[in-house]
């Protein structure tokens, strides 16, 4: 059930205290001791916040030297990029982190401009010093939460190949990280800001370098030429000065929707369960974006870090994320030339099967992987893979040449592409949507969750097939049960069962006592539902037979 004020402006009430939270951060010890205090990484890296214990000076010196000791285990030797969001917590964490690294001879690079850096600005940072032809390979963080609300922080680490960093490299950090948290700090390395920022710290132009790129991956001049009108509204993020910059050097008809920055998310409609949260994939939460579609040919919206997408049409209002992962897949191997026949089409299990009925109306192969963006860095690295999406409205694609763009989600790219794709094929990427529809059936796809013990999480997550004894969904024969993903072989963490007209996949949640049932069915909103519920037996039977 959605909050009653769901998709209305913040009030007072709703507002971060910043002051508490970021006194919190630094007087607030973890106990290691209770699991909700320790570092963990999700797929992510480590959220939380300072009110909870969850994100505090501790976690982050000690975070920051672990990265320090895994690099080295590794000879990366090359600078680390750093950048950070707009989230109250994120400047004092990176400025935790500037300490231990200079303490430890890292040479970082900051932002020229002292200002917030988008997530795919940092990825692409780090892919474009790894290919200059340094034997010195570079790596990143960056601190942001992404969505979430106010009150979280967030760190992320990017090994050398520019993307997340896989949870072989996650669980070596976040278990060293808690032995310096048991050993009281005692083997952190740390200098004063003004020692780090006068010794290892160089300057770099994240936003020029970027800004300057875009022509090579997206075709800014029919965007131009077509005279497309674009509203971009960076939700508070850290994607502000960029698309400032996008309009001013590349001659776009593009206004800033809401360029004002501010700690608590003043400006920001409440999303479904009544928070501020930056998410541009929420109808509820780009509210007013929606309300004021039609004075644009699109309206976009990034996340708080801009590695999310979230696309507006006139015609269409906001677009499901996964609508428009079809859509943009469908353009881009239609509009590319220079990639290769051989190049396939990246998907995260419980997106939308739309996408397979288009990647096979184009003749192209589907790799679909688990939940995650890491599966895609491998593909995306060589050119295997055009695009990887994933149905949170997570996607990145090559460049026109075919070569590597960012290893990282890039919600500014995405956001720009359905620009393109209006200028140059003349309707808007909902209209073409509806095509799709004509063409391949229209599919009710939904998330819900459902109540589960941290011990029925753990043995959800380590189903084997034949734990699931059911033949029948909602009426359907079972055609398939999955506990690992087609694509790589790789474990899903969870359970995906497959009809002729339906699937679901159950995964439990990384944060809270549920598992997410993602589910849809081309034979309407009400079968959906069955579909729903049949998931809930199919997932309780199997958590009961185990």
């Amino acid at each position: 059930m959605a909050h009653e004020r769901a998709g209305t402006v913040a009030l007072p009430e709703d507002l971060v205290d910043v002051a508490q939270l970021i006194t919190a951060y630094y007087t607030r010890t973890p106990d290691v001791s209770d699991p909700n205090q320790r570092v963990a990484f999700g797929t992510s890296g480590h959220r939380g916040s300072s009110l909870d214990t969850a994100f505090n000076e501790g976690h982050i010196l000690a975070t920051t030297q672990a990265i320090v000791e895994y690099r080295a285990s590794q000879g990366i030797t090359g600078p680390l990029f750093i950048g950070r969001d707009t989230h109250a917590l994120s400047e004092p964490a990176w400025t935790t982190a500037l300490e231990v690294l200079a303490a430890n001879d890292v040479t970082v690079l900051v932002d020229s401009g002292d200002r917030y850096t988008p997530t795919p600005a940092v990825s692409h940072a780090i892919l474009r010093y790894n290919t200059s032809g340094s034997s010195a390979k570079a790596d990143g963080i960056v601190v942001t939460p992404s969505h979430n609300p106010p009150r979280d922080g967030g760190f992320k680490y990017n090994p050398p190949h520019g993307g997340p960093a896989d949870s072989d490299v996650t669980t070596i950090i976040a278990n060293r990280a808690n032995e310096l948290l048991e050993g009281g700090l005692a083997g952190v390395k740390r200098v004063s800001l003004a020692a780090a920022l006068n010794s290892s710290v160089d300057k770099y132009d994240f936003l020029g370098t970027y800004v300057d790129d875009l022509p090579n991956i997206v075709d800014l001049d029919a965007i131009r030429a077509a005279g497309i009108r674009i509203g971009a509204d960076p939700l508070g993020g850290a994607s502000v000065d960029y698309w400032d910059a996008i309009a001013e050097r590349h001659n776009l008809d593009l206004t800033v929707v809401n360029p004002l920055v501010d700690a608590t998310f003043r400006f920001m409609t409440l999303d479904t369960d009544g928070k501020i949260r930056m998410d541009c994939s929420s109808p509820n939460a780009m509210a007013s974006l929606i309300d004021s579609r039609t004075a644009y040919d699109i309206a976009t919206g990034n996340d708080a870090d801009a590695d999310r997408h979230g696309i507006v049409t006139p015609d269409g209002a906001l677009m499901n994320p996964n609508h428009y992962l079809a859509v943009a897949i469908d353009y881009l191997f239609g509009h590319r030339p220079s990639w290769s026949p051989a190049t396939r089409v990246g998907k995260t299990l419980v997106s939308s099967s739309m996408i397979d009925r288009v990647v096979a109306g184009l003749g192209r192969q589907l790799l679909e992987v688990p939940v995650g963006f890491k599966w895609f860095v491998p593909g995306l690295s060589n050119g295997d893979l055009g695009f990887g999406g994933e149905e949170s409205a997570g996607a990145s694609f090559l460049r026109t040449d075919g070569r590597v763009w960012t290893t990282d989600k890039d919600g500014i790219i995405m956001a720009l592409l359905a620009s393109e794709i209006a200028a140059v094929t003349g309707v808007t990427p909902s209209q073409r949507y509806a095509e799709f529809e004509a063409k391949y059936g229209s599919p009710s796809y939904a998330r819900i969750d459902a109540p589960a013990s941290r011990e029925e999480k753990a043995v959800l997550a380590k189903l084997s097939p034949e734990q699931v004894t059911a033949t029948e969904l909602a009426g359907e024969k079972i055609i398939d049960t999955l506990t690992s993903a087609p694509g790589n072989g790789a474990p899903i963490g969870g359970l995906k069962v497959t009809t002729e007209n339906a699937w679901f996949a159950a995964r439990p949640s990384g944060t809270e006592d549920v598992y997410k049932i993602y589910a849809e069915s081309y034979l309407g909103a009400t079968h959906l539902a069955q579909v729903q519920a049949a998931a809930k037996d199919v997932v309780s039977q199997a958590l009961n037979k185990s």
